[in-house]
């Protein structure tokens, strides 16, 4: 057995991009497949076709929709590297970014001439966005001059706009109906525009914000309180026991370094990422727009937020609603994947 693939970089993520019908409809049969297919649970993820990292390990599962304000539907999947664990707990706007590419690809969606925007409902939370792809000639360019920081060279820009993703995944905007909480003694602005995320001043733990991702993840007394305050936080979110979640993600943030609004550090929720996802990004923003959080900072529309990489500039209008961010994507390879035997004749 062998199913039809596509690997497309989606932002400062990598992903594997299935159509639903190539996939089994029993979720617990197609996560079995995609562990195998991913080569989870390794470290390596040596005998599949995953990366060996979080941001490497990720799955859109994608079809025609049935939703008159949508062309496509996307679920997407976070395969554990090193656990037998497929999550749909929450969308990725990274992955989000590619999947505009790909259902032209795949012929789901029309490409116009010049550009092509493509409806598409997050399955995983029911949030719509709109991915505007550059189509010059009717095909999906990838080339262009747009930087992306955490992406080496440049390609063609693609625009993500969000709407309704405020309490996506932790039901409202600020779901303690609080703009700060005292999480153990640490002011934190528990927030969810697309991703639920713990905000809170990197001085308040004991850091400057401005450390590596490996320093921070060296850092054993640090992880064990971040765990601790994001287990009470899931709890005061209305997220119960996240102890096997991947949500809510922890943010440290920091004054800007390099002409930024600000500076932050992203738990994922245990990995520090090696610049931040597209949700968390805007949810971050977010946070920076709103009066009173522990990030607000006078800023305009645009707000940039700084990562180990780089930036991310995310636009944010608390008035109207209204979310985007910058992206680019780049399709990898399109060909066949072969799972594991075992798995044919488990699944």
């Amino acid at each position: 057995m062998s199913i039809p693939v596509m690997i497309l970089r989606g932002g400062t993520s990598k992903g594997a991009y299935f159509l639903k019908d190539d996939l089994p409809d029993e979720s617990d049969v197609r996560d079995h497949l995609l562990l195998s297919i991913m080569g989870s649970p390794d470290p390596r993820q040596i005998d599949g076709i995953g990366g060996a990292h979080p941001l490497t390990s990720k799955v859109a599962v994608v079809n025609r929709s049935d939703d008159p304000e949508a062309d496509v539907d996307y679920l997407f999947l976070q395969v554990q590297v090193d656990q037998p664990r497929v999550s749909a707990e929450q969308p990725c706007g990274n992955i989000l970014a590619g999947v505009g590419p790909f259902a032209i690809e795949r012929g789901l969606v029309e490409a116009q001439r010049g550009t092509t925007a493509v409806r598409i409902r997050m399955v995983n939370t029911g949030a719509l966005a709109t991915v505007t792809v550059p189509t010059p000639g009717g095909r999906v360019e990838y080339s262009g001059d747009t930087v992306l920081s955490g992406v080496p060279g440049t390609a063609s820009r693609i625009e993500v706009e969000f709407r309704d993703t405020a309490g996506s995944v932790a039901g409202s905007l600020l779901p303690t109906g609080r703009v700060v909480d005292d999480l153990d003694g640490v002011p934190a602005t528990l927030i969810d525009n697309g991703m639920p995320v713990v905000l809170m001043s990197a001085r308040s733990l004991g850091v400057t914000g401005y450390e590596t991702p490996a320093q921070l993840e060296a850092d054993g007394r640090l992880r064990r309180r971040m765990e601790e305050l994001r287990l009470l936080a899931g709890k005061l979110m209305g997220l119960g026991e996240v102890g096997e979640s991947t949500v809510p993600k922890m943010c440290l943030t920091s004054p800007p370094a390099k002409g930024g609004t600000l500076n932050t550090r992203m738990f994922i929720p245990h990995r520090v990422h090696a610049s931040i996802g597209v949700l968390a990004a805007v949810t971050v923003g977010t946070a920076v727009a709103m009066p009173g959080s522990v990030a607000h900072t006078t800023a305009g529309e645009t707000i940039r937020v700084e990562h180990p990489t780089g930036f991310s500039d995310v636009v944010i209008d608390l008035d109207a609603g209204r979310s985007a961010v910058v992206s680019t994507a780049r399709l990898l390879l399109e060909g066949r994947v072969h799972p594991h035997r075992k798995t044919e004749n488990n699944g």
